[in-house]
């Protein structure tokens, strides 16, 4: 960590085994992601709490190196738990580890990006297969044991469909056809 996290107790005492907790899930978050450059947390007592009455309000504020931060706010104020500071401390850390682990899928590119389906209307029907029109990419082929649900039986020309299209030996064809009901997906 470049710059030492500031650590600020607000209505209560800071006892020195609170200051090792928080040191202790501070050295777990820089072992594991290592990319902390600054922070601030501040744990705020019981006392000062207008509508939560006995409960903890703890917040931690992380930098990170591309300027952006982690924030973790407000604790819930329904949670009768944040009345133990141990669960309250341990709860907060849990949450910022969290989106220092999104935080981490996001610039690693291993956030799943859901592309919407293709859509196709069917072409042409026989036996065992049919073929979907695919526009500019022509006519698509498809087994009937790709289509979803034992739904061969219920498709007809014209049929709306959805597909997953990968390359065969022959050309393009669609690995999975999904039939889309009149008002939308089933």
């Amino acid at each position: 960590m470049e710059t030492p996290v500031q650590v600020d107790f607000q209505g209560m005492e800071a006892t020195a085994q609170l200051k090792q907790a928080v040191d202790r899930q501070l050295a777990d978050l820089e072992d594991k992601f290592g990319r902390i450059t600054a922070g601030r947390i501040v744990i705020k007592g019981p006392g000062e709490h207008h509508r939560t009455g006995g409960l903890y309000d703890i917040n931690i504020r992380l930098k990170l190196p591309d300027g952006k931060e982690v924030n973790v706010a407000r604790t819930s104020q329904d949670d009768e738990r944040h009345s133990q500071i141990e669960f309250a401390l341990a709860d907060a850390f849990k949450r910022a580890r969290r989106q220092l682990q999104d935080r981490v899928r996001r610039l690693r590119g291993q956030t799943k990006l859901h592309a919407p389906q293709p859509m196709a209307t069917v072409a042409s029907l026989f036996e065992d297969h049919g073929f979907l029109d695919g526009g500019e990419q022509g006519e698509i082929y498809f087994h009937m044991n790709s289509v979803l649900d034992g739904g061969f039986a219920k498709l007809k020309p014209g049929s709306f469909v959805s597909y997953v299209a990968e390359q065969g030996e022959k050309g393009l064809q669609a690995s999975t056809v999904k039939l889309m009901e009149k008002h939308g997906m089933r």
